[in-house]
């Protein structure tokens, strides 16, 4: 069964201080969790700090993006041998953000991809239309090429750590989460696609989560979905309280 995943996308936010005071708060709170798996997504000047504080707890640590070189002239980037080095896990591939605000296209998703998990880092690869492509009844047509152009050339035994994310991006801090089933119903075309790209077993074995104003009172329903295998957490997920209620609310897959 694919267990339920719960990322927290802390953007901009925390110094290294306020990154480590939270899972201070935090961990109490869930550290009696056995269904979830949690990871935290800092700002880069926090993820060292916060790797350190989260040694021998069941939180897991990542970074928001990287470079797909190991190394080079490259002002302003992170490699995936730094992000090992200091003991990240994960990595953030493809945020809708990074798409809009700094030219992250579909080629260059793929890079990122087939270095992460070269490195062994496990990758969470984020897809999703805009407003004007769901009006034009282009949902299912991006969402697919997305994924294509992303798991291009990469052999389908090397996805088994894949994880993908789908945002909704009309939904992404609007205070309007797509409706349970219509986030279902973008799953479904995400994971039905995974098979004529990676086989079924990869598509049976993958987790996709959900991100679009995710909260306490929504998580319930929307992970009772059949397809919806937890979600990536944008503002509700700064606040440990607000964050360790949404762990407690999700709905575990049968058998986890």
């Amino acid at each position: 069964m694919r267990k339920t995943l719960v990322a927290a996308n802390w953007k901009m936010f925390k110094t290294p201080a306020e990154s480590t005071a939270f899972l201070t708060s935090f961990y109490p709170l869930i550290k009696s969790n056995a269904t979830t798996e949690v990871i935290l997504f800092p700002s880069m000047t926090s993820l060292p700090a916060l790797v350190d504080a989260a040694r021998g707890k069941s939180v897991e640590v990542g970074s928001q993006c990287m470079h797909w070189l190991d190394e080079g002239a490259y002002t302003g980037e992170t490699s995936p041998t730094m992000l090992t080095a200091i003991g990240a896990t994960h990595v953030l591939i493809g945020h809708s953000e990074r798409r809009r605000y700094f030219n992250e296209t579909d080629a260059r998703v793929n890079l990122k991809l087939k270095a992460a998990l070269a490195h062994g880092l496990t990758p969470i690869v984020c897809i999703g239309e805009h407003s004007e492509e769901r009006e034009r009844n282009l949902t299912a047509n991006v969402l697919k090429l997305q994924l294509s152009v992303a798991l291009e050339g990469i052999e389908r035994s090397a996805l088994g750590p894949l994880v993908i994310a789908y945002e909704p991006v009309w939904a992404i801090g609007s205070g309007h989460n797509a409706t349970p089933a219509v986030a279902e119903d973008a799953h479904e075309i995400i994971r039905d696609h995974l098979v004529s790209e990676a086989g079924p077993e990869i598509a049976a074995t993958t987790r996709i989560l959900y991100g679009g104003s995710v909260k306490p009172d929504n998580i319930a329903e929307i992970t009772r979905m059949e397809n919806i295998d937890g979600a990536l957490v944008g503002g509700a997920s700064l606040d440990p309280v607000c964050f360790s209620q949404i762990i407690a609310n999700v709905t575990p897959h049968p058998g986890v």
